[in-house]
């Protein structure tokens, strides 16, 4: 392969460029040709990338009539680097004839560096990627080199085309919107979970029997940059389990979960901080049903440290996974967010938490967003997700509530607003917490902290003068979370 030596800035990745390289031809590519009818042949993309390489690298393949499978694998070199560098990382997918326009219709998968191979054929794909029509045309391999070693990172590419006559693409079937539920009640979800689609080691079924196993009402499908997994949950809902579509978002400047989403729609992932685009792909989301929720604002992985603002967003995952000090960090910049949100007279945004489950031993549904739903259904727990009227718990085990109600009989839960100018007071009553703390916050900071007592209800009074919102929180002996709740607000009716 020669390179063609162009670097260019698509429409999409503004200040962020793309390095398009001269691809390979089949040996029966003219569309005049004969068609083969059977066989393979395999052409292999070799090159170099130095330090500091584009974002994505398009290898175009030029892929002739007849072909019934196209299979790719690829390799690079992980040479030694000096403490503290960071070595060579690099992602892959695939865009078809159409082209790899953002939000294009081209778009057949990706698998990140979860896998060294994948597969594509009308009737099949390998988990990542989307069975479908093989037509003839330039279909772009895509090269994602998320990190560079100072020596540069040698790659290969090989792509395997097979020919025959193509079978059927099945008819995804996708979940329900709607489960039977509890008519209006507290519903328990996990909505960041990743299967073999992406980078976890779980198939679908795993992640179902371990939700029920949960006491989950609802999970919600977020594969990192694809969809393929949206059409794999056939047979495993039910009236106890519902399942909502949707994708992590992994750009290179943080991820954000779009939740919600419709069945087989993409957002796409190819642009950064700088090149101002987020919000043209969150009113994507919101278009397509979803909510814009970044995910672990403050993760220490590569690209995980979210650098987009919130604007944009609907809600921001506080508590991902096992209890971290990156999960305080977020817990202080959110509370930091309600207490200007209160300055400003602006919107706030409600807290989320999720597992982030990928593999054993890390336990769907620790922790699980509890919400208050009209029904168990994707537009009531949606509603309910961006109205604030829930809490986080770190398992099934938790429960509790948490109340402000006035001295003329005023009453508020969680995300709602109480107009009073009477003493009023913070009531949390909690099960399955023994042996911790509870601890009341406001927009000054701690305002009540006391050992969760044997009847598990604690109380404190206050005022809107003195408080703006009064918000939850309950941790172990040790420190780590074992519940917190979003915000009442308390407002003056002068």
């Amino acid at each position: 392969m020669r390179r063609r030596d162009v670097l260019r800035t698509t429409a999409i990745a503004g200040a962020a460029t793309v390095l398009t390289l001269e691809g390979v031809s089949s040996a029966h590519a003219h569309a005049d040709g004969p068609v083969r009818t059977a066989g393979e042949e395999t052409r292999t993309l070799t090159g170099r990338l130095p330090a500091g390489a584009p974002d994505f690298v398009h290898l175009p393949v030029d892929v002739p009539r007849g072909v019934r499978e196209i299979a790719v694998s690829y390799t690079y070199d992980k040479p030694p680097v000096p403490p503290g560098t960071l070595g060579n990382a690099c992602d892959i997918g695939i865009f078809d004839e159409r082209g790899t326009a953002p939000g294009g219709p081209g778009f057949r998968g990706w698998s990140g560096g979860a896998r060294t191979e994948f597969a594509i054929s009308a009737e099949r794909a390998t988990p990542g990627y989307l069975p479908g029509p093989i037509h003839p045309g330039t279909w772009h391999v895509i090269l994602g080199p998320y990190t560079v070693a100072p020596q540069g990172m040698a790659y290969e590419v090989r792509v395997t085309l097979r020919y025959g006559r193509q079978g059927t693409t099945p008819e995804p079937v996708y979940p329900p919107r709607r489960a039977r539920g509890r008519g209006r009640a507290w519903y328990r979800g996990d909505n960041h979970l990743h299967s073999v689609h992406s980078d976890g080691l779980r198939t679908p079924a795993e992640i179902a029997a371990a939700a029920r196993a949960a006491g989950l009402d609802w999970i919600t499908t977020t594969e990192h940059n694809t969809t393929s997994a949206h059409a794999a949950w056939q047979g495993l809902w039910g009236d106890d389990l519902l399942i909502l579509t949707g994708e992590e978002v992994t750009t290179r400047n943080g991820h954000v979960l779009a939740l919600g989403t419709d069945p087989g729609v993409l957002i796409d992932w190819r642009y950064r901080a700088r090149d101002d685009l987020f919000g043209r792909f969150a009113r994507r989301i919101r278009q397509t049903g979803g909510m814009v929720v970044p995910a672990h604002p403050y993760g220490s992985c590569v690209g995980c440290n979210w650098k987009f603002g919130y604007e944009h967003a609907d809600a921001v995952e506080v508590w991902n996974g096992t209890w971290t000090p990156d999960d305080e960090m977020a817990v202080a910049n959110w509370d930091a967010m309600l207490a200007a949100s209160v300055t400003s007279g602006g919107r706030w945004l409600p807290a989320m938490g999720n597992s982030d489950a990928h593999r054993e031993p890390q336990v769907v549904g620790l922790p699980q967003t509890v919400v208050l739903a009209d029904d168990l259904s994707h537009d009531a727990l949606l509603a309910g997700l961006r109205a604030g009227r829930s809490w986080i718990a770190e398992s099934g085990a938790i429960d509790l509530t948490f109340t402000a109600t006035d001295a003329r009989g005023g009453h508020a839960g969680l995300g709602e607003r109480l107009r009073t100018d009477a003493p009023t007071t913070l009531r949390l009553t909690t099960k399955g917490v023994s042996g911790c703390t509870a601890s009341f916050i406001t927009d000054q900071g701690t305002a009540f902290t006391a050992p969760i007592p044997a009847d598990g209800t604690l109380e404190w009074h206050t005022t809107p003068a003195r408080s703006a919102y009064v918000r939850a929180e309950i941790r172990r002996p040790s420190g780590s979370m074992a519940a917190l709740t979003n915000p009442v607000f308390l407002e003056s009716r002068r």
